[in-house]
């Protein structure tokens, strides 16, 4: 496992839950609006932490902390990252993973042996706009596909997200995407908030009321769409 991050305390990350965070390095998408650019881009310039540090942390939590986010990046690059779920498991944290959807197998492979107990995956753009979102030309959708289809069948809790940004997501981009995911559990439109680590710099949130618009807009295909993080 490359990790580079950890973060130690969370009550925002895993639903409903007192967790901590754990922040894989890399990923194989430039979304230009990512709030990780320093997992994804520059992975080389930061120091990494040691696998065993992070399980002898969360073994000395236990009792406090109830579950384990493990995101990135994309952490299904992660060649080990079954392995490293299950130590976690033995130590009796749930476990939540954030992924792009993109590597439908592992996903699947995790959710069938019971090692997440909650799933957020990213749903960039309508189909027709995917590759200039995500920043990787001609990407096949058909893993996205993949994906949506094990988490639509409902053997895991799960959450689509959407980050709206107003150079990249127009009113039929919503409207597509909800019908992309009709009947989802969940679906969250997020409300993009410029930091300091960008990949792009100069791209623009929503406002309040646009954000609401969205939602209606979501909800003709999806029920229990909501907003999140609207200031």
């Amino acid at each position: 496992m490359i990790i580079q991050g950890l973060q130690k305390l969370t009550l925002l990350d895993y639903p409903e839950k007192i967790a901590a965070t754990i922040f894989t390095s890399g990923c194989n998408f430039r979304c230009p609006f990512c709030h990780n650019a320093s997992l994804v881009v520059e992975t080389d310039k930061y120091d990494k932490i040691s696998e065993q540090e992070v399980l002898s942390f969360l073994k000395k939590r236990k009792g406090i902390l109830e579950g384990v986010c493990i995101s990135g990046g994309e952490p299904l690059l992660q060649h080990d990252i079954e392995e490293f779920i299950k130590k976690i498991k033995e130590m009796g944290y749930l476990v939540k993973l954030d992924t792009n959807g993109s590597y439908p197998e592992k996903l699947k492979r995790l959710v069938e042996n019971k090692l997440v107990d909650y799933v957020a995956m990213d749903l960039k753009n309508s189909r027709l706009k995917y590759q200039e979102t995500i920043g990787v030309k001609e990407f096949d959708l058909s893993s996205i596909e993949k994906s949506m289809r094990i988490l639509l069948k409902g053997t895991v809790p799960y959450e689509f997200r959407t980050t709206l940004v107003k150079e990249f997501h127009r009113k039929s981009d919503i409207g597509d995407m909800a019908r992309w995911i009709k009947g989802a559990e969940k679906y969250f439109l997020q409300q993009f908030v410029e930091s300091d680590e960008m990949i792009v710099t100069g791209l623009h949130g929503y406002n309040e009321e646009i954000m609401k618009q969205a939602l209606e807009v979501a909800r003709e295909e999806v029920e229990n769409a909501q907003i999140r993080g609207v200031s």
